[in-house]
């Protein structure tokens, strides 16, 4: 009985953990995967050959719990446990249908859990990514930016939010239509990444405007960085009626607790530099 509930402790937390803590799924599965293991351990100890149909169910839930490379040792361990007990795989002598059955298992649920974990990778990266320029979504820039205020608050970098938004893109898709507008978007990420460094990222936030996330030390270093970017777009990006520009709004991080903030303030300064004329750039500060 004491063995029993030391192994209900773990699916128990693991319980826990899901319901309360929903990031902690992989620690949840693991502590799942070590109760099979031990819990079918147990049963085979007191009930032989009769807790077969249970571990082999546990086998394969395994596969589903953990990634492959946990669940495949962590069920070698559990085949070996079961056939250094006496009566539950050798009753005297092995029980070879037993033996080809956990063989199957063990070779579909690996296969079957490498598909399930590839199409996994493929549908979150399809979540996050942009269809129409390949840039991260909206979606990769609320994770980056959660992830980029923990950093920031603790010291380790000094970041700018800038936002840039392509200048009269409504007249280009009235005019030449949607076809001609998605170009100009295409060729617009084409040019972010370009002139980007490597530590910069740049995102599509939606419609016409884009996000990077770029290191800047000092207010003059984000101010040389934008303008250099609107010089850029305005040399490289044409449509069929002539050049495109933008209006770029940016921000220092400033300690803000949200991200939301700290967006609210570059976003403000797009708005102000767009009603300057368009084609130019705000920083933050220049709003005080």
């Amino acid at each position: 009985m004491l063995a029993a509930l030391a192994c209900t402790a773990p699916a128990a937390l693991a319980t826990w953990l899901v319901h309360r803590r929903a990031a902690q799924l992989s620690s949840a599965g693991l502590l799942l995967c070590l109760a099979n293991v031990a819990g079918c351990l147990l049963a085979a100890g007191e009930l032989g050959h009769r807790a077969l149909p249970w571990a082999l169910l546990a086998l394969m839930a395994n596969f589903f719990l953990v990634h492959n490379r946990i669940a495949t040792p962590a069920n070698l361990v559990m085949v070996a446990g079961l056939l250094a007990m006496p009566g539950v795989l050798r009753t005297p002598a092995p029980d070879t249908q037993a033996l080809v059955v956990i063989a199957l298992i063990l070779g579909f649920g690996f296969r079957f859990s490498r598909r399930l974990q590839g199409d996994r990778t493929r549908l979150e990266l399809l979540a996050s990514q942009d269809e129409l320029t390949g840039l991260p979504n909206r979606r990769a820039l609320e994770k980056t930016l959660l992830q980029q205020i923990g950093s920031a608050r603790q010291g380790r970098f000094r970041h700018a939010l800038v936002i840039l938004d392509i200048d009269h893109f409504k007249d280009v898709n009235d005019r030449y239509g949607h076809t001609a507008g998605d170009n100009a978007l295409v060729e617009l990420a084409a040019i972010l990444r370009l002139e980007l460094r490597e530590q910069d990222k740049v995102f599509r936030f939606g419609g016409e405007e884009f996000v990077i996330l770029a290191e800047a030390g000092t207010r003059d270093a984000l101010a040389g960085f934008t303008e250099r970017l609107r010089e850029s777009v305005q040399r490289s990006l044409h449509g069929p009626g002539g050049g495109i520009t933008i209006s770029l709004g940016a921000a220092m991080y400033a300690g803000e607790q949200y991200w939301q903030d700290w967006f609210s303030r570059a976003d403000a300064a797009l708005y102000l530099a767009k009603g300057n004329g368009r084609n130019s750039v705000v920083i933050a500060d220049d709003l005080a």
